[in-house]
């Protein structure tokens, strides 16, 4: 088990080390850049074309025809009858939880009528249609697919358009069921960002979205980041973090297993285990030394807790709190007693997680909430996926004659404040002036 880094609080040099701790360069590679940037181009000029020559030469699956791409219906089905009773259970199980949760986010119209008459309101619709990208090749996350279609369902979604790579034409029946139990209506057997791109502006025959949500590699979120604007996206992740506040009662082989699950997800997330007691943080480092050896991703693990995981010792809780809110983080376990007394004082976390029981691989897989969630202290800004991220609103203004010469009057002391002469004469006609 390599060394962990060790900060404390009591160092005059902590927030710097926290800074240097924290700071991730994110998509920078400008040769990254450039080939995403190609193959957007690509897409948005030639379509199929362009989509099957990228499938063929980065997936290396040959089909003559884009129409081969899209995945039949039938075959979602059958990988759903196909997988182990004791995996679809889990699965359905899984997707009710998540749509139970998400049934409770959804926006709902208002309006208000004023004493003259006039009526306003908001006017609420979902997306037309949306696309989710499935990572596949190393791995395959059906979970991923819950997570972002049940929501969009649930805001009523008329169109759920599924895109995952498919190398060397192999699908996971895992991915396909799971589409099968969250209502995907159409998928296609592309990724990369030829598949944000082809989701982005449409092609002969993949339609275009309005809003485009699902994780995936480099090239995958650099080209949704490119794309924001002509679609909606739902956020650019960074690598997957966890911050674990322990109060030191909590057995260490828990925290130790904790912070793996997160370290595992690659080499650049991270782990970071906040005590005030620090022969805790000595207990939790033993743990992790004699667990890491049981873990098939050891390897993973280890370079990730040695390039930007921590140990870091507070003088007290209210200290660790105040180090949470500044680190924000997507996922955060309070293993305290009394760990709801602690709630209320954090700001900024993607996701909380409340006692000692409560793991935060609950959260990711089955517990409900989405597990979509803001990274690289984004948190301080951004909220999970919900089914609000779906849905969008329109502003309603509904004028009596008594509401529009009222609302003249002001608009055009202020129009006219403005130099909008246009506007002044357009709510003065209204006003009788």
């Amino acid at each position: 088990m390599p060394e962990l880094r060790r900060l404390s609080t009591r160092d005059p040099a902590f927030r710097d080390q926290l800074d240097a701790l924290l700071a991730f360069e994110g998509i920078a590679d400008p040769q990254v850049v450039s080939t995403v940037q190609e193959i957007l181009e690509a897409v948005r000029r030639r379509g199929d074309a362009a989509v099957l020559e990228y499938t063929r030469r980065l997936d290396g699956l040959e089909v003559a025809d884009a129409a081969e791409l899209e995945i039949p219906a039938g075959r979602l089905t059958e990988a759903l009858g196909r997988i182990p009773d004791v995996q679809r259970e889990a699965l359905e199980r899984a997707a009710a939880r998540i749509r139970a949760y998400a049934e409770h986010q959804r926006l709902e119209p208002w309006e208000y009528t004023e004493a003259d008459g006039t009526r306003l309101g908001q006017q609420v619709r979902a997306l037309d249609r949306a696309g989710l990208y499935v990572p596949g090749g190393k791995a395959a996350y059906p979970s991923s697919v819950l997570m972002n279609a049940v929501p969009a369902k649930v805001a009523g979604v008329p169109e759920l358009i599924m895109v995952v790579p498919a190398p060397r034409g192999e699908l996971n029946d895992l991915v396909l069921a799971a589409a099968a139990i969250a209502g995907v209506d159409r998928s296609y057997r592309i990724g990369g960002a030829q598949a944000v791109a082809a989701l982005a502006y449409g092609t002969q025959t993949i339609p275009a979205v309005d809003k485009i949500v699902g994780p995936g590699n480099v090239y995958v979120a650099l080209a949704k980041r490119q794309v924001f604007g002509r679609v909606g996206i739902d956020m650019v992740a960074g690598p997957s973090e966890i911050l674990v506040i322990c109060d030191g009662q909590t057995d260490p082989a828990w925290i130790a297993a904790d912070l793996f699950s997160q370290a595992e997800h690659d080499e650049d997330a991270q782990a970071i285990l906040v005590s005030p007691e620090p022969g805790f943080l000595d207990q939790v480092a033993a743990a992790m030394d004699a667990l890491l050896a049981e873990m098939p991703r050891a390897e993973i693990i280890g370079t990730s807790l040695r390039s930007r995981g921590a140990l870091i010792a507070v003088r007290d809780l209210e200290e660790a709190m105040e180090i949470a809110n500044l680190i924000a983080p997507e996922h955060l376990e309070l293993s305290v007693a009394d760990a709801q007394r602690w709630v209320p004082h954090i700001r900024h976390a993607g996701a909380i997680f409340v006692g000692r029981y409560t793991a935060e691989a609950l959260g990711d897989y089955c517990a409900g909430p989405n597990h979509v969630l803001p990274t690289s202290r984004t948190a301080r800004f951004s909220s999970p996926l919900g089914v609000y991220d779906f849905q969008k609103r329109s502003s309603l203004i509904d004028c009596s004659p008594e509401g529009a010469a009222r609302l003249g009057r002001t608009a055009s002391v202020l129009a006219r404040g403005e130099g909008l002469v246009a506007h002044a004469r357009s709510a003065e006609y209204r006003s009788g002036e």
